[in-house]
């Protein structure tokens, strides 16, 4: 773990002292644990424009309505381009053979 020392005002210093004790838990953990919250705010809720809603909504929707408009050339050219990996094993023979009989009936269609 990495070590950081800071300067704290008086006033913050005494504010953080009594969170921590109404916490029960040390000034260094409600910190870290401070910090860690605010953090994991940042990459979790970020408010957008009405303009930013309204061009998300129209990329969807436009995406949305050129879903399944693919040719039977473009489906086989994909098909047949997609990296081969080994099933994950904690899928059951029978899943494996349900899925392969699906890309089947898609590559023969």
């Amino acid at each position: 773990m990495n070590q950081l020392s800071i300067s704290l005002p008086n006033t913050l210093y005494h504010q953080l002292t009594v969170l921590a004790n109404g916490e029960g838990i040390s000034l260094g953990d409600y910190i870290l644990y401070a910090l860690t919250r605010q953090a994991t705010f940042a990459y979790t809720s970020q408010p957008l424009s009405e303009n930013n809603i309204v061009q998300q909504r129209t990329s969807f929707n436009a995406l949305c309505q050129n879903l399944g408009h693919a040719s039977s050339d473009e489906i086989s050219t994909v098909l047949a381009e997609r990296e081969m990996v080994e099933p994950k094993a904690e899928l059951s023979p029978d899943v494996i053979k349900r899925l392969q009989e699906r890309i089947s009936e898609k590559s023969i269609s």
